[in-house]
This record gives structure tokens, C-alpha cells and sequence, in this order.
């Protein structure tokens, strides 16, 4: 047991745990676990601090959690299934420079997040953070509306994931019988299905979840070798030259940097939402130390194995036009083949990619469903009290796990009218993100500049706070522009990204719900932060000399 760890012989009271951690004043120990599932006596005071009750367990340390964080980015995997997009806009060059770029500018964006998130270690997340840090006369409405970006975009999210297992299975299935009519609906069932399962880890198996990740990671890692190996042995090289220097305009934009910067959405889609481990903040050990260094950890491990495979696939994909013109919908499924010339082999390495986007989804949900159940407790949804219902003896929000598979079924169901209008509404999820990344880092940046005190984080940026910070919004905020660009530059109804109609649509439904009944039920997180009465006085006080 470590250091900062309670246990029966270091309490002073069992029936009502206090601490006297450093100088803290004395904290009630307030939740509905068993002890050993309270978290160390610093995560006593942040919960205290925070103003909330531990009622979830607190059972992952740093591996469980960093395999949690990369298996559900899955950037190798996530580069694969969208390399028609950045191969028509920014060619092998485009790929390659973009992935550097984007994994620069992302290890910015978390290393910010992850300083924010070791002062308030909470599942809440952004929206908590935009209430704490924000202007006071703007911080309810921006909390608000930073809730229903990241509870929508982390439920869209599981579709997305999902409907890229099940597609990939459709296109295994065209390359095995070419007489195959790829039907939506099918694509639609495999959702389902997906997801029921992806259900079932997160509701019965909820106390194992934990070592599943785990384990999950393992298989992460191993399997980007066993695609890689094969790829490097049989298929012909490509020229460095090539590799490094040719970009492709397959879009029509008015230059090669134009259609370059339209491609990143493949990088930027396999380097986004490393702030899903953030919404498991009270069921981890340790969470203000361990959740940071694990979600860096994780950007880390998943940027070098993204590169990688990138490096491997330009090297090794042929002819582009071919694979771009493969009937299974998936280029990297005719890289497959190509290479290997055995049905066997394409479905082993095809396989392996169904297998840990299936596991992908497993953590989609616990986060979706965290996130969902986090902003129902401050009453910021409607029905909030059933979805931040806790299932007594499980201490999993049961209700909002099971909500997350109706909306996922729900959303897939589109899929069978319009394939259009789902890609629309998934592509909340990237939008919806860097919207609450730039709105909580743009927080922080203007308190450093007005030089007022930041809480106190044991996991800090110091004196480079404010060029990180500056850095990350300049990284953000033209990313997020061509985030709504489409692939082409001429666009009808089928290629046209309607992904800003959408996210204007949920800015505009949640600013009206907040004004019609949000601005009166919702409880603004900072309402119930009382660092000064957990204990520590000012923390940002006690943390601030020469690191704000």
C-alpha cells in the first residue's frame, strides 16, 4: 500500500474517515463505496474540495488506465480505416508531415489538459473546468453549453467506432464473396450488436474492466506488429522520395497546403480525445498524479505507434488509384491482399483491427456514459435525476450506460436512410472536442494572463504554462475551422460536410434549453467547490510562485 493510501489502521475513525494530510485540515470522507475503493487521502480531499461524493470505485492505476486511453483512440487502427481521405487530400507527404503536425499540436493541447485536470481531477471534466476557470459573469452559460458539446460528442462518438467495426466486417465479407450486396442496414445490425456487447463489459464484468483494458492494450500494441511484419516482408517499397515529397490534390483545392490541411481530419480523428481518461477521474487511484502521466503516456505510446504505421503503409500501399477503387470500401483491406495475394492472411490482419475497435468501443461507452451521468448530477440534462441514478452495489450509473445504447441505436438507425445524414451528426464528435478544448484551455491562458492564482496541481507545467497554453489555441483554432471543410472543393448533397449544420443546431438546442429551464436547474460546478474549507486555504496560493 502506498504512502498516500488509507487503510483500517491509519484511520481515525472508520465510521467517519477523516483526514490531516500536510497541513490539511481535517475532510469528512463522504461516499458509498467500501473503503478500499475511496482512493488515496489526497483523492479524499479532492472529492471534499470538489464538492462531491464518492460514489464510484476507485479500481484503476496508471496501466489499466493509459490501456484505457490508448485502446479507445486506437490511432494506428483509426489511420487505417480512414486513409481514403487523407490519400485523396494530401497524398503520402500530406500524411506523413500532417501526422507530425497534428501529434505536435495535440501533445500541447494534453499537456494543458493534463495540468487543468491535476488541479480538478474530476468526471465532469471540461464543463466542470470552464465553471471554475471562466470570467464569473459567463461561467453558467459557457459551462452549460460545454456540457451538451462534450455529453453529445462522446454519444455520437460511439457510433462512429462502432460503424467502423461493423463496415469493416462488410468489406471482409465483399473481398471473401464479391456477389456480397453491401446493404446499410446490415451495417446497422452490426452496430447494434457491437455495441450490446460493448454493454455487457460495462455493466456485468464492470468490476473487471480495469484488467480488461489492460490486457486490451497488450493486443494494441502486438497487433500493429502483426500487420506490420507481413506488410515490411512481402510488399514492394515505395521510393522515400515519394514517401516524403508528393502530395496529392484529389480534392481540386486551390493548392497541395489547402488539401493537405482539409486531410488532417484523418490525423487529427486519430489523435483527439486522449480526454476520455479525464471522465474517469473518480474511479481511478491516485487520480490527480496517476491520470496525468498516464493520459501523456498515452499520447506518447499512441503517437509513436501511429507513426509506425504510417511510415509502413506509405512504403508499402501501391498502386494509390487501386486500393482507392477497392470494392470492399476500405483501402487498407486491398493493401491487405495485395500483399499477401491470401484470403487467409487479409482476414487474420483484418481481424485484428475489428478486434481492438470492438474494445474501442467498450471504453467509447464508460466514458460516454460517465460524462452523461457527470453532467446529470449538476441537473444539466433533462431527466437528469434518471441518468445520474448510480446503481447501489454496482456503483456503475447503470442508467446512462443503458441510455448510451439506446441513443447508439437510435443513431444507427439513420444509417439505413441516409448514410449522409449520420456522417453529419458523428462528426459532432470532433467538433464538439476541440470546442471544449478551446473553451477550458482559453480559461486558463486568461487567468495566466491577468496573473490571477491557479489551484495547486502535482502535476505541472510550471514556467511554461502560458507558452504551452498559447501554443495549444494557436494549434486549435484553425484546426477546428478546417474541421468543417469537405473533402472536395465542388460538393452536392452527397459530398457537402454537413457537420456545421449540425453543431450550429446543438449550440442553438442547447442555448435554448438553457433558457427555458437550464438556467434554473442547472448547478454550475464552481457553486460547490470549496477548496478553502477542504482544508488548504488558497491552493492556488500555495502554488503559484513562478508557477502560474
Amino acid at each position: 500500500m502506498g504512502s498516500n493510501e488509507t487503510s483500517p489502521t491509519t484511520m481515525k475513525n472508520v465510521a467517519d474517515l477523516s483526514i490531516d494530510y500536510a497541513g490539511y485540515a481535517e475532510v469528512p470522507r463522504k461516499g458509498t463505496v467500501a473503503p478500499k475503493y475511496m482512493g488515496t487521502v489526497i483523492d479524499q480531499y479532492d472529492m471534499s474540495a470538489l464538492g462531491r461524493v464518492q460514489v464510484l470505485r476507485r479500481n484503476f492505476r496508471f496501466i489499466s488506465i493509459l490501456g484505457f486511453a490508448c485502446t479507445l483512440i486506437c490511432t494506428w487502427e483509426v489511420i487505417l480505416t480512414l486513409l481514403a481521405s487523407v490519400l485523396t487530400d494530401g497524398g503520402t507527404a500530406g500524411l506523413v508531415w500532417g501526422f507530425i503536425i497534428v501529434t505536435a499540436g495535440f501533445s500541447l493541447v494534453f499537456a494543458s489538459i493534463a495540468e487543468i485536470t491535476s488541479m480538478s481531477p474530476t468526471s465532469g471534466g471540461q464543463y466542470h473546468w470552464v465553471s471554475e476557470f471562466a470570467p464569473r459573469r459567463c461561467q453558467k452559460f459557457l459551462s452549460y453549453i460545454t456540457g451538451w458539446l462534450t455529453a453529445i460528442g462522446w454519444q455520437c462518438a460511439i457510433v462512429t467506432i462502432a460503424m467502423l467495426a461493423g463496415t469493416i466486417i462488410q468489406g471482409l465479407i465483399v473481398l471473401n464473396n464479391p456477389s456480397y450486396a453491401f446493404e446499410r442496414w446490415h451495417g446497422t445490425l452490426l452496430v447494434v450488436a457491437i455495441t450490446t456487447f460493448s454493454i455487457l463489459f460495462n455493466t456485468f464484468l464492470a468490476k473487471n474492466l480495469p484488467m480488461v483494458e489492460a490486457l486490451i492494450l497488450i493486443i494494441h500494441v502486438v497487433g500493429l506488429f502483426a500487420i506490420i511484419i507481413p506488410l515490411w516482408v512481402l510488399a514492394p517499397r515505395n521510393n522515400a522520395k515519394a514517401v516524403f515529397t508528393e502530395f496529392n490534390n484529389g480534392g481540386g483545392w486551390n493548392s497541395d497546403g489547402t488539401a493537405t490541411l482539409v486531410g488532417f481530419s484523418t490525423t487529427i480523428t486519430s489523435m483527439i480525445g486522449y480526454d476520455c481518461s479525464v471522465h474517469m477521474s473518480e474511479e481511478i487511484k491516485d487520480a490527480s498524479r496517476t491520470l496525468p502521466n498516464a493520459m501523456m503516456a498515452a499520447v506518447g505510446v499512441n503517437a509513436v505507434l501511429g507513426f509506425i504505421m504510417i511510415i509502413t503503409l506509405c512504403f508499402t500501399l501501391g498502386d494509390v488509384n487501386n486500393i482507392l477503387e477497392s470494392p470492399t470500401g476500405f483501402p487498407f483491406i486491398q493493401i491487405f491482399y495485395n500483399t499477401t495475394q491470401s484470403y487467409a492472411a487479409t482476414n487474420t490482419m483484418t481481424a485484428i483491427l475489428i478486434i481492438t475497435l470492438t474494445a474501442s468501443t467498450i471504453t467509447e461507452v464508460a466514458t460516454a456514459s460517465r460524462q452523461l451521468w457527470s453532467f446529470a448530477r449538476d441537473k444539466g440534462l433533462p431527466f437528469s435525476s434518471f441518468f445520474a441514478y448510480v446503481t447501489p452495489g454496482w456503483n456503475i450509473p447503470l442508467n446512462s450506460v443503458l441510455v448510451s445504447l439506446a441513443v447508439t441505436i437510435l443513431l444507427s438507425l439513420i444509417n439505413i436512410g441516409s448514410y449522409v445524414a449520420l456522417t453529419a451528426i458523428v462528426s459532432l464528435t470532433i467538433t464538439s472536442l476541440m470546442s471544449a478544448y478551446i473553451l477550458s484551455i482559453g480559461c486558463i491562458l486568461l487567468k495566466r494572463l491577468r496573473s490571477e492564482p491557479l489551484p495547486h496541481r502535482r502535476w505541472t507545467l510550471g514556467r511554461f504554462g502560458l507558452p504551452v497554453n498559447i501554443a495549444a489555441m494557436a494549434f486549435l483554432l484553425p484546426v477546428f475551422v478546417f474541421a468543417f471543410f469537405p473533402l472536395t472543393a465542388s460538393v452536392d448533397q452527397q459530398t457537402m460536410n454537413w457537420s456545421v449544420v449540425m453543431y450550429v443546431g446543438l449550440i442553438a438546442l442547447a442555448s435554448g434549453y438553457y433558457v427555458v429551464r437550464g438556467r434554473y436547474h442547472f448547478v454550475a460546478p464552481v457553486a460547490l467547490v470549496r477548496r478553502d474549507e477542504a482544508g488548504l486555504g488558497n491552493r492556488g496560493a500555495f502554488a503559484s510562485g513562478g508557477r502560474i
